[in-house]
């Protein structure tokens, strides 16, 4: 990963681009910038525009949609509602209020825009492209809720029935079907729209998006080189490049080195060809973390921070990466600073996450699953943070509750491994309490865990071991016992031994437990001395300290202790 921090010296070593030079002004230069992300490239050209052009309603458009692009809702919206005051009937302009009101996280209000968008639209597709753009904006890991999804194809159709020789329709069309996992449609409308106009770069690098989701890296790097054919500065495609490289990086360890130094030139193109503007820094920062380099993310979230013109997420970076980079202090500043500053609406589950993360790692234990249980509140998905509850509850011996939210993770997480099971029953095994109500439930849900963790992997000697002590639990009469822990403690004896003798001090002294209990046994329950004495020795020999065994050999030489 150290590879990705070259590129934070390209930020220092470039111009950011004034908002005073000149640029060809005409709409189709901006319209060409914004699909480029050169974002302050654009806004320059439109601010210039609707001063000369200020009677063209979509001047005032574009440049709100810019301000969407960049997710400043607030200054979007003030634009839109010039271009409708210049033009009450602006289809476009009331696509835009829908957007950041979308944005906003008010759909009431986002609906109705949308739907007098449409209704203006008449003849044009175009207000039904940044409708259905609107729709794909809750937009995460390539991933937007169903409803949103299916309200974009709907809308993008109705689009297409307008005008199917709208190429621009059919690429978000693509990307819209390409969340819902319908890639074969996708491709359709990509290539369709290719048909169209055999120039469109998005549309290429956007069939190469469905091939790095499908993990065919491949075929989205043929994709990507033919995008820059068609416009060697285009942009994107060397960012979306550089994110395939890092996910190939992840999936395949093989390739790890070479291609996460390639996405460090890929990005470095990117960043070239943008205006270095604090948004496309952003992108940047988006990229560190996608690629996990947080030391670099911290140092270029806190130049950001800095900035005059800065952006407040760039605290949520910052607290990102100083949790990863164990600087814990800063992170739960930054965290704080970005959850009480920013808007609620821009604030995500993950927010929460990570100040759960970072309080329970300054040992604020309660109010860090607190806020792990407000992250899930929020987002019921994020089922993935109970083993950190239920880790930090059974630090603070809450045993039964740390139980239960491994149960949950184990039921409903993703990526469960054997040992959230055995620390479920664990948790459970310590929870028990005779002297309360629910501790048979206890002793069947830990034996339930183990006995899950056993038949997975047959040979795990502590899951044999801890099965046996919840077995124990159920010989309520210790002077007639059932011996419901007797064939755990000697499946755990026999692989113990197959595997030599016990390295530690702990492990001679569960091996010696589990000899006192077949002592015990056979001395109580069997009237079996001569097995007794066996079992009671190999306890000794292990643990001179066994107490069991200690009491044993006291009785028969009379109370002398030998």
């Amino acid at each position: 990963m150290k590879m990705i921090s070259k590129i934070s010296k390209i930020v220092l070593a470039l111009t950011l681009v004034g908002s005073s030079s000149v640029f060809a002004q005409s709409l189709a230069d901006a319209k060409k910038a914004i699909d480029a992300e050169q974002f302050q490239k654009a806004k320059s050209m439109l601010k210039n525009l609707t001063v000369t052009q200020a009677t063209k309603d979509e001047n005032f458009f574009y440049l709100g949609w810019v301000y969407i692009l960049q997710e400043y809702p607030d200054s979007a919206k003030a634009v839109f509602q010039k271009g409708i005051a210049v033009n009450p009937k602006s289809a476009l302009n009331y696509a835009g209020l829908g957007a950041a009101a979308f944005l906003d996280k008010d759909r009431a209000t986002a609906t109705t825009n949308f739907n007098q968008a449409v209704t203006l639209a008449g003849k044009d597709s175009k207000p039904y492209l940044y409708v259905g753009e609107a729709y794909l904006l809750n937009n995460v890991d390539g991933k937007v809720p169903a409803e949103d999804a299916n309200a974009a194809v709907a809308v993008l159709t109705k689009g297409k029935t307008v005008n199917a020789k709208d190429a621009e329709i059919l690429v978000a069309l693509g990307d819209a079907l390409r969340t819902q996992s319908k890639n074969t449609e996708a491709l359709g409308n990509y290539q369709a729209a290719l048909d169209i106009d055999p120039k469109l770069a998005h549309a290429k690098v956007a069939t190469g998006v469905i091939w790095k989701y499908a993990n065919n890296f491949e075929s989205s790097e043929t994709e990507f080189k033919a995008a820059l054919a068609i416009d060697p500065n285009y942009g994107p495609a060397y960012r979306e490049w550089a994110e395939t490289d890092v996910r190939w990086a992840f999936n395949d360890p093989r390739m790890a080195s070479a291609k996460i130094k390639e996405a460090t030139e890929q990005y470095k193109k990117y960043l070239s060809l943008t205006d270095l503007s604090v948004e496309s820094r952003m992108r940047y920062a988006d990229f560190l973390l996608l690629s996990g380099d947080f030391k670099t993310l911290q140092t270029e979230a806190a130049a950001l921070s800095s900035a005059a013109n800065g952006n407040l997420k760039v605290y949520r970076y910052l607290a990102y990466a100083a949790y990863e980079n164990k600087d814990y202090p800063a992170g739960l500043t930054a965290m704080n600073t970005w959850l009480t500053k920013a808007d609620p609406k821009r604030i995500l589950p993950r927010d929460y996450v990570y100040l759960g993360r970072l309080q329970i790692a300054s040992k604020q234990d309660s109010l860090g699953i607190n806020s792990l249980r407000k992250a899930l509140s929020i987002d019921t998905s994020q089922v993935d943070v109970y083993p950190e509850i239920a880790k930090s509850l059974y630090a603070q011996k809450k045993y039964a509750e740390a139980g239960e939210a491994y149960h949950i993770f184990t039921q409903k997480g993703r990526g469960v491994k054997l040992l959230d099971h055995f620390y479920e029953g664990v948790s459970y095994y310590f929870a028990y309490d005779d002297k309360k109500p629910g501790a048979d439930s206890l002793i069947a849900k830990a034996d339930s865990a183990f006995s899950y963790v056993i038949q997975k992997a047959p040979t795990t000697a502590d899951a044999y071991l801890y099965r046996a002590r919840v077995n124990e639990l159920k010989d309520k009469d210790r002077n007639n016992i059932a011996g419901y822990a007797k064939p755990f403690y000697e499946k755990y004896i026999e692989i113990v031994n197959a595997k030599g003798v016990p390295a530690t001090d702990k492990g001679k002294k569960d091996l010696a437990e589990a000899y006192a209990y077949l002592g015990t046994f056979a001395e109580f329950k069997e009237k079996n001395d001569a097995k007794a004495a066996e079992n009671y020795g190999k306890a000794r020999e292990n643990d001179p300290a066994n107490k069991q065994a200690t009491a044993y050999f006291s009785r028969k030489s009379g109370g002398k202790g030998k």
